[in-house]
């Protein structure tokens, strides 16, 4: 064996030659070494590619999504997330999209292995002379380094990009892996992916690009810093340029016609950039309502929430939001003008619900950033006389018993209470004594007297004394019960004692305008809510939307929503709108003003209320910066925000 391998070893220094020709390799000895080397690569190549295995998981970056929120009428409301990307599938992605990138990053793509030898080579000749490893990149490796491995530019990363590029392509298709790299790409102004990309520079989704359009976009991909037109005169100039040559391009390799060419003379200027969402303003709250009911009502998971790729299709009104917002900042203005020191502890909740439901706007406070908690579903604040219309619905729907163990006897509206002031409130047994050992006694608000008065005009005049009496008569579990079922949350009912009835429950806005709407539609309540629709990279996600159900009858609502009706009416004659109701509410210590009406078979509930959040939760007397009872700032907002100011 030894000999043999001696025969074949080549003689160098070459013995049959002198002087330095004795160290010049014949060609026998270039051949072989050359054989060797190749022999030598390739082994190593093949031991590489052998060892070298796909990632199982993408790395999360690659897979982070952000999540866009719709209005109701499907305009872009927001996008959150920690990187703005929406996945699309390719068969959406139009065709001359599609060759625009191809035609600027990879022409020979569906023909390649997956890697180029040539462009590889001069990678790691640049590597070696000048110390970067920019160039030399396929589709394929570029696809790789997005979703594999890191944006380190070394060598090694070059090498292993390059073994992880062709066993992909031998394990996936060509277009899974060009909608992967289209998914995954970055395209400046904080996007990732086409979709993205064409949502942030035209405004519209990228199925509606077209070619010249798309030419822009794939110049990007060379270095967005580089290419975006609007960051600079010298960007705009490279811009031009690169998006005519990838057009001539596009005609060079057989995918657009000299004659659809020529239709591409105008650069297509994209958009200025813009932040998609502004925190700081009302959307923020918006969000914040949407995505806790996104993520309950379609159990969605935190982590699932956070890796994005969700399409939110919210209730939100734009109109009505911004009527509402506008009407809400007026009164804070004049606040601030007319009673400045007491206004610096405003705070001003509403919200508007569909009588089937839906959130169409909401106040939540002046910036989110500095004041967290949304105030149009804080339950902060006493409902106070608000709340009589769900005492009157309780006495009508079950009746009164004012002897033990008999049967109940109907109420209707005509049905006659001592309307006085400082009336003692009465069970079966006698009068009611508080813990204290005081009996109890109903106030009116500024303490006005009344005398015997029907049921459905003591609502309408927002008499107290009568719905104190009413509850004991029905049954305080019952009120609880009638409030329950029309909308308000059990845990923000108040103690079951004859305050009760006069409003010692802290409601929402949001509650308090979907109980209302119970009685406007016909006695039937559907849970508030404001998400109609989710999708994930448009495949549908499955969400429970609320229905409605029977809460009270439906003669009962229409006599409530009557003496509502009758309310706004002779506290606001000028009002005209048909079917409108509705009544002010306020507390005997003077710490809320409320305003909760329907028309249009829309809900609004508005609070207005004190409260330093520097010190405690404990309201504060408002001071006069509510205005009048009847006619004051919540209804105010209220009118304006329903179209009738």
């Amino acid at each position: 064996m030894w000999v043999a391998l001696r025969r074949i070893r080549p003689a160098y220094p070459r013995p049959c030659r002198t002087g330095a020709r004795r160290w010049i390799p014949s060609l026998r000895q270039v051949f072989g070494a050359a054989l060797t080397s190749v022999g030598l690569s390739g082994l190593f190549l093949g031991v590489a590619y052998a060892v070298t295995d796909i990632p199982p998981n993408l790395n999360s970056y690659a897979t982070q999504q952000d999540n866009v929120y719709f209005w109701s009428d499907g305009t872009p409301l927001a996008r959150t997330g920690w990187v703005r990307r929406q996945a699309m599938p390719l068969k959406d992605i139009p065709e001359d999209v599609r060759w625009a990138v191809l035609a600027a990053e990879n022409e020979n793509f569906y023909s390649d292995p997956g890697i180029s030898i040539r462009g590889l080579t001069r990678a790691l000749w640049r590597t070696v002379g000048e110390g970067d490893t920019e160039g030399g990149s396929t589709i394929t490796q570029q696809y790789v380094k997005n979703v594999y491995l890191t944006q380190n530019q070394t060598v090694s990363r070059k090498f292993t990009e390059a073994m992880i590029a062709l066993k992909l392509d031998n394990r996936m298709s060509k277009d899974q892996i060009l909608e992967g790299y289209l998914n995954t790409s970055w395209f400046g102004r904080g996007t990732y992916g086409i979709q993205r990309a064409a949502q942030a520079y035209y405004g519209k989704d990228v199925t509606h690009l077209n070619a010249g359009q798309a030419a822009f976009l794939a110049s990007l991909l060379k270095g967005a810093g580089l290419y975006d037109p609007t960051l600079s005169k010298a960007n705009h100039r490279r811009a031009v340029e690169r998006w005519s040559w990838i057009l001539d391009r596009m005609v060079k390799i057989g995918r657009l016609s000299p004659a659809e060419r020529s239709s591409y003379r105008t650069f297509p200027e994209p958009l200025g950039s813009a932040r998609d969402h502004d925190t700081g303003k009302q959307s923020d709250y918006l969000v914040e309502l949407a995505q806790q009911y996104a993520k309950k009502a379609a159990h969605i998971s935190a982590k699932q929430f956070d890796l994005g790729g969700y399409q939110i299709y919210t209730t939100f009104d734009r109109r009505r939001e911004a009527a509402l917002t506008d009407a809400v900042a007026g009164a804070r203005r004049s606040a601030r003008e007319d009673e400045p020191e007491a206004a610096l502890t405003a705070h001003y909740g509403a919200a508007s619900v569909a009588t089937d439901g839906r959130i169409l706007a909401v106040y939540g406070g002046p910036d989110h950033r500095t004041q967290g908690y949304n105030e149009s579903n804080a339950t902060t604040v006493q409902a106070g006389s608000a709340f009589l219309p769900f005492v009157y619905a309780a006495g009508l729907e079950h009746g009164v018993r004012r002897t033990r163990g008999e049967p109940a006897t109907p109420v209707t509206p005509q049905t006659l209470y001592d309307g006085n002031d400082g009336v003692t409130v009465t069970t079966p047994e006698g009068p009611y004594w508080d813990r204290a050992g005081k009996q109890v006694v109903g106030h009116n608000h500024g303490r006005k007297s009344y005398g015997r008065i029907p049921l459905g005009k003591a609502l309408a005049q927002s008499v107290n004394t009568p719905f104190i009496q009413l509850g004991m008569d029905t049954g305080l579990n019952r009120v609880r019960e009638t409030a329950e079922v029309a909308g308000l949350l059990a845990s923000s009912i108040g103690p079951q004692v004859p305050a009760l009835s006069l409003g010692n429950s802290t409601p929402s806005a949001i509650r308090m305008a979907g109980a209302y709407a119970t009685f406007a539609a016909d006695g039937k309540h559907t849970e508030p809510y404001s998400v109609r629709r989710i999708t994930r990279n448009g495949a549908t996600v499955r969400l429970r939307t609320p229905t409605a159900h029977r809460a009270i009858g439906a003669q009962v609502a229409e006599e409530v929503s009557q003496a509502l009706t009758d309310s706004l009416n002779a506290a606001h004659p000028t009002v005209s709108t048909p079917k409108a109701a509705g009544k002010s509410g306020t507390t005997e210590d003077d710490t809320a003003a409320w305003y909760a009406g329907t028309a249009a078979s829309v809900s609004t509930a508005v609070v207005v209320y004190r409260m330093d959040l520097a010190t405690s939760l404990e309201p504060l007397p408002l001071q006069g910066l509510a205005g009048d009872s009847a006619d004051g700032v919540p209804y105010d907002v209220w009118a304006d925000a329903m179209g009738l100011g």
